[in-house]
This record gives structure tokens, sequence and C-alpha cells, in this order.
């Protein structure tokens, strides 16, 4: 098993470049798990679909500093590398990549990548500059790497299907993976912002999965969508959160807002994100 103090760092593009270039030349294959670390078991569950189906794995840690806005948590958010390098190397990772904000955006970066209309609903509608700021920290760990396969979790599922299309749109030769939700025995969809939650908050904090599942049996049992997300607010609200910024049914490939289900849109996701004290959490679940 690698030990900690056996698992590669490396801090510049150049290093991460030489390495995976020895490995193409050995004829390995290449999976790559972009993180910011403040590693879950979500994170390692990513990190152990790459190890199954890949030669050699490669995990990177790093802050996006341009994915936060105004006002975001930024300053707060948790950073321990060491623990994060020993968790990753329990799970049998080759690489760590954990550049500097300087090494990824360097003195005179001028360029983002943008994808449209996937982007201006749902999250982005309520965190404008966020996508951006994604989707260029991402093409970048995907060019830079140019590993064959790259996971991300389905908890972010906004994110996994605008970067899909980033990377299709791009041409960037690195299949997309999307890994099913880490969750607690509760429910509560695993994430590094959990960690706020106060333990009043955390009692409370189930009730944005459940409220989604509800709403998903509804839909699927008939009752109108507009019915069933309005009934998933309310009871999310009741929980204790303090707002909901969306608690929408979409398509499930494009996102596309839907009023009602038609088997000609293909499958369904509701999708949700509220406050809860200083916290904001995500979720989303199938519509059966």
């Amino acid at each position: 098993m690698t030990t900690p103090s056996s698992l590669p760092i490396v801090r510049s593009v150049a290093d991460l470049r030489g390495r995976v270039a020895a490995w193409r030349r050995a004829g390995r294959s290449i999976g790559l798990v972009p993180t910011m670390g403040a590693l879950h078991a979500g994170h390692l569950a990513l990190v152990a679909a790459s190890t199954g189906a890949n030669d050699r794995t490669v995990a990177t840690i790093f802050v996006n500093p341009k994915q936060f806005g105004a006002g975001e948590d930024l300053g707060r958010y948790p950073r321990r590398e060491a623990a994060d390098v020993a968790a990753l190397a329990g799970h049998h990772a080759d690489l760590v990549f954990a550049p500097a904000v300087a090494e990824m955006y360097p003195d005179g970066h001028r360029t983002t990548v943008t994808v449209a209309e996937l982007t201006e609903g749902l999250e982005g509608g309520h965190r404008p500059d966020h996508f951006a700021g994604v989707t260029t920290v991402v093409t970048k760990l995907l060019l830079q790497a140019l590993a064959d396969r790259a996971y991300f979790g389905e908890k972010d599922y906004q994110q996994l299907m605008v970067i899909r299309r980033m990377a299709r749109d791009l041409d960037i030769p690195t299949d997309i993976l999307g890994i099913a939700t880490v969750r607690e025995a509760d429910g509560l969809a695993l994430s590094s912002r959990n960690e706020y939650l106060t333990p009043t908050e955390r009692a409370a904090a189930p009730a944005l999965q459940q409220a989604l599942r509800q709403a998903a049996r509804a839909i699927a049992g008939g009752t109108p969508v507009g019915e069933a997300t309005a009934a998933g607010t309310a009871a999310v609200l009741a929980a204790g959160f303090q707002s909901v910024d969306y608690f929408a049914c979409c398509t499930a490939h494009d996102l596309r807002p839907l009023d009602r289900l038609d088997p000609n849109d293909g499958p369904a996701r509701l999708l949700a994100a509220a406050r809860l004290g200083t916290t904001r959490l995500i979720d989303n679940v199938a519509v059966p």
C-alpha cells in the first residue's frame, strides 16, 4: 500500500506532464480526480472508481478562487493537505497534483472558458460567476493531465453536465464520468461544507434529501410538477432551513425546466439548493 511519505506530490504543470508522459510511454491508462481537498468518502469513491478502471490515478488538490463569488467562503474553506494526502495514499492514488494559485493562474492570465445555456439556471442563477471558474479550471486540469478518464460526483449534478458539454464541445479527449452521490446513514449528501453545520443544523440537514425524494415519488405518481416542488420547498423550510434558492424539476440530460413529465423529454431530475444557518446545501435525485 502507498504510504503518505511515498505518494508523490507535484506542484508544477511541467512536473505533472513529465510524470504523465512517462506513464504514457509505458502504455499506462490514466484517471484524473479533480478535488478542492478536504476529502471525504465521496471524493474517495471517485478515487476508487479511477483506480479500478485505470493503471494510474492522479488526484488534484486545488482550492480554485475563480469559482467563489463575492462574500462566499473562499477564506474559510477547509484546507488540510497532509490528511488529504494520507487518505489518497490509503486509497491507492499514484500522484497528487497540488499547485499554488500562481501556477494555475500566472501573471497575465486572461482566458476564461464558459458554457452557454446549461449554466444559466439553478446554480448559475444564484452564483453568476461560479461556472466560469469551474469550467476554466477543469479545462486546464484536463489539458494538463490529458487523462483517459476524469471522475466527478453526481451531487454537483449541474456541474457534471456542464463539464461533459465543455469537454465534448472543445474536443478534449477525456471521458467525463459521474459517480453516484455518497451519503451519510440519514441520507445527507457528503460535502466538505457539512462541517460548517452546528449540531442542530446537522440534525435538520437531511430534510433536503427527504423532500427531494418525496417530491420525486409524487411526480412519478402523477402529482403535477409545480404542486410537488412547492410542497418540497415548504417541507424544507418547515425543517428549519432559512431559504430555498431553487427546488426544480428538469430534464436529466440538458437541465431544461419541466412543468410536466413527458416521455419525449427523457429522464427527469429534481435539483435543490437551500440555506441552513451559514451553510448552503445542494442535492439532487432522479425522478423514478
